[in-house]
């Protein structure tokens, strides 16, 4: 079955006590939204350290083994700052969404360098649409934003549990972006990629219910959706690998846009599972610090293999 549409937000509808931590948490946003950037990283800093101490031992569990499986040749020590940091990264990545939701382009239009751009001008000039190929980093909301900032985006999303967090983040992308597209919307996606919208697609996380390969990432083999090749297939465009790197002095971002990926799709999933894991790798090996450690990335194994999370 297709996910269900977010609806566009209306304050009336969220009236019910049960709403009031989420009216609460949408307050504090807003204050934070007031402050200067500098000031609003070290609030996420500090936001990222509280939810790193009451995060349960679970989560904890999942982060450790993913770091200890992917970076085998680090210390535990360097594997617990890496830990420490990306805690910090995703309260940083809670604040940047007050930035996304109220700060004007004139505030955000300074703090962003693209590099790399000519490859997506080059691809879109000579007629084909532009997959930006990303990661689960804890900068990619951000990311999007300030890129919509110079061209037209189109965007993917999940539903999201909470209704009215769902319905309040579905109405402001869609205030910045060209259309903010249901990840099980292909025809719509497919419709906007070859009418040239430049489209943010990230495939790293463990669909287990739709069609897998198991490609390796991070020397791992990891189910890898094969979704990717055939979207690629269907409208003709070209896969741009993209990361946004948040500068670590605190002076803003850089959006990293790479050449298309060669021989994409190449009638091969497993080739292709490959090439997309690869170009996600990259920038996870150069900035481990900002992915999303904390999702169960390795969670399917292939059938003769014991569980990845013990």
């Amino acid at each position: 079955m297709g996910e269900q549409s977010s609806v566009i937000f209306k304050a009336s509808d969220y009236y019910s006590p049960k709403f009031w931590p989420m009216w609460c948490i949408f307050g504090l946003l807003r204050l934070t939204s007031l402050l200067p950037f500098r000031v609003e990283l070290m609030i996420g800093r500090l936001v990222g350290r509280l939810i790193f101490m009451t995060t349960g031992a679970r989560r904890q569990q999942i982060v450790d083994t993913n770091l200890a499986r992917c970076y085998p040749e680090k210390t535990l020590a360097e594997r617990n700052r890496i830990k420490s940091e990306c805690y910090q990264n995703i309260g940083i990545s809670l604040i940047e969404m007050a930035m996304c939701w109220w700060w004007p382009a004139e505030k955000l239009r300074p703090l962003v360098q693209i590099e790399g751009r000519e490859y997506l001008d080059e691809v879109l000039a000579s007629g084909r649409g532009v997959i930006l190929l990303t990661g689960h980093f804890t900068s990619l909301e951000i990311g999007a934003r300030l890129l919509a900032l110079f061209m037209p985006v189109q965007v993917m999303y999940r539903t999201q549990r909470n209704p009215m967090f769902d319905s309040y983040l579905f109405t402001r992308r869609s205030s910045y972006f060209v259309n903010t597209v249901s990840r099980k919307n292909t025809r719509q996606l497919i419709k906007g990629l070859k009418n040239g919208i430049p489209t943010w697609y990230a495939p790293d996380q463990d669909f287990r219910r739709e069609r897998n390969v198991f490609a390796p990432f991070m020397g791992i083999a990891t189910a890898t959706i094969t979704a990717s090749s055939r979207l690629a297939q269907s409208s003709g465009a070209a896969m741009l690998p993209y990361y946004p790197e948040r500068r670590k002095d605190g002076s803003g971002y850089v959006l990293h846009i790479d050449p298309p990926l060669r021989d994409f799709p190449s009638g091969d999933d497993l080739a292709d599972a490959t090439l997309i894991n690869q170009s996600i790798e990259k920038y996870a090996r150069l900035y481990p610090e900002n992915y999303m450690w904390i999702h169960p990335r390795f969670k399917t194994r292939p059938p003769d293999e014991a569980p990845f999370y013990p």
